[in-house]
């Protein structure tokens, strides 16, 4: 049976989906103005090994991730420059040419983690038609407002806006006094359509029945979520970070538009902390992509994706150059481990290891207790071919490759073989000096 921390009600529930043995899955994608950091593909790697669980459990699995390529502003309440014009101008290029870059870019990154790639790919920029028309229909509900720089839903319309954060509405209207505009009738209204500036022109803007502009970043996920789950509305992920805002202002004008529950279960991912416990943020240029932090310095990427199977996704992470190292001499154990268990004919998984290690992932993704269950069977009295056979199951949800480990066969030069036998015998004879002098060639 599996269960979930669900955010909305702050428990451990059975997963029970709308549609029997189909889960449908939404998961906030990236927004395309640069490379994606370490904290961010911690947040990828839960998404996956959540999917990679439903499909062990015998899910059929219909996964659709956004992709926001436009809308995202600097500041997450709806004011300040588009992430994307942003990035257009610090790299000379346009914001379509910045858009696609960093989606490749991104989709490598995926590859490298062993991350499976969704059903559907949504862009922002490919539906603003349907977002279009989900803003009209909040406006003939009598939920929007139009102020000098776009329009808005007003958010004491909606009784419950509170119920994903569990704030008092206080404290979030608090926090979104940080970005102050004068014309909202609440603080905590957001921007279903902004304006585009009347004295220049954007690189990215639409024609829609309120004037040119573009979309609000949190009507893009609504839109696209219905438009391509329909009635599928299962589980939604995310960030930690998006829960008082993102996603509280998705449920809020979902909701109000359709009159119904907006997705059954909502996951969210900790923050991956440095230095002092600061989280990893692109906004204050402390991140470190997969690129500077593992690739430039040959550890194999599989690595951070080891090490974040060590922490629950609930749990902050902690990042350092130790605990890197760490986890990839532990991955380069299993693997030496793996590949010189010898393949069996007639090979069965384990039962009563499958047993457990289902029960680990299923009780809300325990990866850390189902990784503690990989090294119990490596080191147990199974049969090889057993034993591997199961590893190769559990590897189904890990992630780690582990079918293609082969046993290598390292050939040793003959110039070094050379070497190391002379300096073995200047050893034995206590040859000290040319020992060492050998063993500096």
């Amino acid at each position: 049976m599996l269960q979930l921390y669900n955010t909305l009600t702050r428990k451990k529930e059975k997963f029970k989906p709308l549609n029997k043995n189909k889960a449908g899955l939404y998961t906030c994608g990236p927004t395309v103005y640069n490379y994606a950091h370490l904290g961010n593909l911690r947040t990828y790697i839960f998404e996956d090994i959540l999917k990679r669980v439903l499909i062990y459990n015998g899910y059929e699995v219909k996964h659709v991730m956004n992709v926001t390529d436009v809308g995202h502003l600097t500041g997450d309440r709806d004011m300040g420059e588009d992430k994307l014009e942003k990035g257009a101008k610090r790299e000379g290029k346009s914001a379509w040419e910045i858009s696609d870059f960093y989606w490749r870019a991104f989709r490598k990154d995926m590859k490298k983690l062993d991350i499976l790639e969704p059903d559907i790919w949504c862009r922002a920029t490919d539906n603003i038609k349907k977002q279009i028309e989900l803003i009209k229909t909040l406006e003939r509900k009598g939920y929007t407002y139009k102020i000098s720089d776009g329009v808005y839903f007003n958010t004491s319309k909606f009784p419950d806006y509170n119920k994903l954060s569990h704030q008092p509405l206080a404290a979030l209207e608090e926090g979104a006094r940080v970005e102050k505009n004068n014309e909202k009738k609440n603080s905590t209204d957001f921007a279903l359509w902004k304006f585009s500036p009347k004295n220049a022109k954007r690189q990215m803007e639409w024609q829609s029945p309120w004037g040119i502009g573009f979309p609000g970043w949190h009507i893009e996920c609504s839109a696209m979520s219905m438009k391509y789950l329909g009635k599928e509305l299962d589980i939604h992920c995310g960030g930690i970070d998006h829960v008082n805002i993102h996603h509280t202002n998705e449920i809020a004008q979902s909701e109000s538009a359709t009159g119904k529950k907006f997705f059954n279960y909502w996951l969210h991912g900790a923050f991956l902390n440095i230095a002092n416990g600061k989280k990893m943020a692109k906004s204050t240029e402390n991140f470190l992509t997969l690129e500077n932090a593992l690739l430039k310095k040959n550890i194999n990427p599989l690595s951070y994706r080891y090490a974040c199977l060590t922490v629950h996704y609930r749990k902050p992470m902690e990042w350092s150059e130790k605990s890197i190292e760490s986890a990839a001499n532990a991955l380069n154990n299993l693997y030496e481990a793996v590949s010189a268990i010898k393949d069996g004919k007639n090979a069965i998984i384990d039962k009563k290891y499958q047993y457990k290690f289902l029960t680990a992932i299923n009780d809300d993704l325990n990866m850390p207790r189902a990784l503690a269950i990989v090294w119990e069977v490596l080191n147990s009295k199974l049969q090889a071919g057993d034993k591997k056979a199961t590893l190769l199951d559990f590897d189904k949800v890990m992630g780690l490759n582990l079918s293609k480990v082969k046993k290598e066969k390292i050939i040793i030069p003959a110039a070094v073989k050379k070497l190391a036998a002379e300096r073995e015998t200047a050893r034995k004879n206590k040859e000290w000096k040319k020992a060492d002098e050998i063993r500096k060639k």
